[in-house]
């Protein structure tokens, strides 16, 4: 990889740049989105290697409230967050109702901000699970107090890429996401100036082999059958229309400061080899484990320590057989999409990942088809264009894109107006 003059975000060979604190106890951690897919299971390697870690604060959206509680009580953190503020009597009587009368109870915060304060918590590590865009805030946060940062919440660097770039510390981010972990260990087999291409791997998702003629009439029921992983709504449909991979290639160009026309992404059915990186001598590298996220999650946790049994391995007496194919990009225009609004830079990655939220949600509802969800993203992104050159990125930009973003989408999918989407 020719040397650039910007560092990358995400560096394993800056192994000491998450060393251990000062004294020989459990690191302290704060885990935001921690009722989601990545939080439930950062709690479940958190509370078998007790010695290790320790979790300090919790956040979560509001819609599971008891099991916010019943974690905070397990984990005896200090404070709990909620992002909707008429959650909050809720909260306080589920902590009321574990804790027992007369028992003292973590602070509770409540609103929009109150992830974003626990963010910026006295911690080692903050582990960002949030789903969407409102998880940039925490993740500035985060980096402005010096915390590393295991960052599942791809849309940070999405929307707010050139934010996070400004203030994070060369290394302080150790990706959650199974493809950039995957990335980080295998870049260790080389230096920077040795990598010759990132290769990040998708499981093709549901509909995999099949031709644009044959999506159109796609329902809901059928996207949201991904063949080798479990995750929310959005991530699954995102995941059928292969958005979500275009993300991740927009991702691996922040964090390892890669041209976008050294990052292909190779289809790979298994979902065993979760990414590979090839070296200027033509080998290979790849990092492979079964689909369990808890293994990336245990990495960005540890790091630079692996913690043992984090997840099952492979039974190497078993035969199986491992697949890869070229991705069809007529079929699923999403990642040139994505490469395309990546290398125009500034608010457009805001505007394509905005506009595709409020599309996915219409398609959901069954007020969108499968395939009108790229050909809106499509024209929204071609309608907004490029940003003024030189303009410095600031988050209200960033909000205002995603706001016209967001209604124009609907405006061009005849959806309704009020969006029910974040």
């Amino acid at each position: 990889m020719t040397e650039t003059s910007a560092a990358p975000l995400a560096d394993p060979h800056l192994r000491s740049a998450s060393a251990a604190t000062a004294d020989d106890g459990p690191r302290e951690i704060v885990i935001l989105g921690s009722t989601g897919s990545i939080g439930t299971q950062a709690i479940d390697i958190v509370q078998r290697n007790p010695d290790r870690f320790r979790v300090t604060a919790l956040s979560a959206a509001g819609g599971r409230v008891e099991l916010l509680a019943e974690q905070a009580h397990r984990l005896g953190v200090r404070r709990v967050a909620v992002a909707r503020a008429d959650k909050a009597g809720e909260l306080r009587e589920a902590l009321a109702a574990r804790y027992g009368a007369g028992a003292a109870l973590p602070e509770v915060l409540a609103g929009p901000d109150a992830a974003t304060e626990v963010a910026a918590d006295e911690c080692h590590t903050v582990l960002n699970g949030i789903t969407g865009s409102i998880g940039l805030a925490p993740t500035l946060a985060a980096l402005r107090a010096g915390r590393m940062l295991a960052l599942a919440n791809k849309e940070s660097l999405i929307v707010g890429g050139p934010l996070v770039k400004e203030i994070a510390r060369h290394g302080q981010i150790v990706p959650v996401d199974s493809e950039h972990s995957a990335l980080y260990q295998a870049l260790l087999g080389g230096s920077r100036g040795e990598v010759r291409k990132l290769l990040v791997t998708a499981s093709g998702g549901p509909f995999r082999g099949r031709t644009r003629d044959e999506l159109k009439d796609v329902a809901p029921e059928q996207a949201l059958a991904h063949p080798t992983w479990d995750m929310g709504p959005v991530v699954t449909i995102n995941s059928s229309t292969l958005v979500n991979k275009g993300l991740e290639v927009i991702e691996a160009h922040l964090l390892y400061d890669v041209p976008f026309d050294r990052i292909e992404v190779v289809v790979h059915p298994q979902s065993y080899v979760h990414s590979m990186v090839e070296f200027t001598d033509g080998s290979a590298l790849a990092q492979a484990s079964p689909p369990d996220m808890r293994m990336p999650i245990a990495l960005a946790l540890g790091w630079p320590d692996r913690v043992p049994d984090a997840a099952p391995a492979f039974d190497w007496s078993t035969a199986s057989s491992w697949e890869f194919f070229p991705l069809d990009e007529k079929a699923f225009p999403s990642v040139p999409l994505a490469c395309h609004v990546g290398a125009l830079g500034g608010t457009a990655p805001a505007v394509f990942n905005a506009a595709n939220e409020e599309c996915v949600d219409g398609f959901l509802t069954g007020k969108l088809p499968f395939l009108g969800i790229m050909d809106t993203v499509s024209q929204v992104v071609a309608e907004h264009g490029t940003d003024d050159p030189g303009t410095r990125l600031t988050v209200a930009d960033v909000l205002e894109a995603e706001t016209w973003a967001r209604a124009r989408a609907r405006e061009l999918a005849g959806l309704p107006a009020d969006s029910t989407t974040k």
